[in-house]
């Protein structure tokens, strides 16, 4: 039975597994035991990965994949993905060689605009108050230059603040709506820093405006932070060949496929059920490559779907078309992402992944993310109109039914020839390890 305890933070690594085995588990030995196994043996590398949380008792390992062939922009890049998912680089793979061939991808940041919001109250005149803040503005930005001056000397920075009024919404609740420019950090740490200045500044400030009254000269603030709604921060990833050009295989007719693609692409356009699992399938390859370089997909996954829903329908993320004999397929998402700062200076795996895409800025890696994330409609896409999904997908994740039921390398090698010519399902894989194990196979 579980017991609460005090000072849990306060232990050793040693003890804290200690308490947790011994309060939680019948075969602690085991227990322990699977704990240790995932700690690096390099123990300044371990110390590296306690140190980047609370209460860290082993490692949580997922896979680093690669998906080679994304020719974006011209430029040849090979992907890295950490994700557990089966199938996703393995289709993500597959569309890049599919449009390497047809002039590859092509993305474009539209903008790099991020926002952070200061909430507060004020049960004064409306007119006092932007007076007020009228005179205030340009203190509010010379208050917080010993935070900016780095950032603006990399070009990025505070761009705008203004005074929201949303009282309609809920009473006497205002806001100081800010954007900026972080250049290639993500800027979560930068924003929060010099909106709670704006905070103070304005606080100080209102008691020394002779215009309000002692009650008026009161704003409380609510609180002072970065959104990760982030519309104006904004990638586009396209591609685009002739509808002859659309297929690689003589099973299937080119201007049939490119038809049904743009009809399954519109349904997920008004069918906010068939959305959210289209753009699930997006977020595969977006929160993969987020994941590998280091940067928050949260934040990214918040974000993005928020966007997904900016007119007041959820909505696919994707759109095609065809126009004068040409299939256009593309993508725009909201995407707030760094390459300097957090874990991109500190974890071994994420430097090596920004160093396998070329050192890009943060703007190259909004590109790249945007286009992993078309690359995976396009194959979950071409596979649900032509073979659907399951055969691909099955056949991927045979291996993981392997393990499970724990299968020699023998037996894998012969279920694997086996289910190249039949339909792999749970139930089919389950019986003919049975089969095999009783001797019947």
């Amino acid at each position: 039975m579980s017991k609460q305890i005090t000072g849990f933070s306060k232990l050793s690594k040693s003890n804290k597994i200690d308490w947790i085995v011994n309060t939680y588990f019948s075969n602690k030995e085991d227990a322990k035991n699977i704990l240790k196994q995932y700690w690096n043996s390099n123990e300044k590398l371990q110390q590296l990965h306690d140190e980047f949380i609370e209460n860290t008792i082993t490692n949580y390992y997922l896979p680093l994949g690669v998906a080679p062939n994304f020719l974006i922009n011209d430029k040849l890049h090979t992907i890295p993905m950490a994700i557990e998912e089966s199938s996703v680089v393995a289709a993500a793979s597959k569309a890049a060689k599919f449009w390497l061939d047809r002039g590859g991808f092509k993305a474009t940041v539209i903008s790099t605009t991020k926002v952070g919001h200061v909430h507060f109250i004020f049960s004064g005149n409306i007119e006092k108050l932007q007076r007020f803040f009228n005179e205030v503005k340009p203190k509010l930005i010379e208050d917080a230059k010993p935070i900016t001056k780095n950032m603006e000397k990399r070009g990025g920075g505070i761009l705008d603040i203004e005074l929201k009024d949303k009282t309609s919404a809920l009473p006497n609740y205002y806001q100081l709506h800010a954007t900026f420019e972080t250049k290639d950090a993500m800027g979560a740490n930068f924003i929060n820093s010099c909106l709670e200045q704006f905070a103070k500044t304005l606080k100080s400030e209102a008691l020394n405006f002779e215009e309000f009254s002692n009650e008026e000269k009161v704003i409380e603030i609510i609180m002072s932070i970065l959104s990760n709604y982030v519309p104006n921060c904004l990638v586009r990833a396209e591609v685009s060949c002739p509808i002859d050009k659309l297929s690689d295989s003589d099973d299937i007719d080119p201007e049939a496929f490119a038809k049904k693609f743009v009809q399954a692409v519109k349904i997920a356009e008004i069918e906010p059920y068939r959305a959210v699992t289209h753009n699930k399938g997006i977020m595969n390859g977006v929160d993969a490559v987020v994941l590998a370089t280091g940067n928050d997909f949260r934040a990214v996954e918040a974000g993005v779907h928020a966007y997904a829903s900016r007119n007041g329908n959820y909505s696919s993320l994707t759109h095609a078309k065809i126009e004068n004999g040409i299939f256009y397929f593309w993508i725009e998402l909201p995407l707030a992402l760094g390459t300097v700062g957090g874990l991109t200076g500190l974890h071994p795996l994420v430097k090596l992944s920004l160093e396998l895409l070329h050192h890009p800025s943060a703007s190259e890696l909004m590109e790249i993310v945007a286009v992993a994330g078309l690359a995976q409609n396009f194959a979950a896409l071409r596979s649900l109109t032509t073979t659907g999904i399951q055969e691909g997908h099955m056949k991927m994740h045979l291996m993981n039914i392997l393990n499970q039921f724990e299968a020699t390398d023998a037996e894998k090698n012969k279920l694997i020839e086996h289910f190249k010519t039949h339909v792999v399902t749970h139930s089919a894989v389950v019986e003919a390890i049975n089969k095999m194990r009783s001797g019947e196979f």
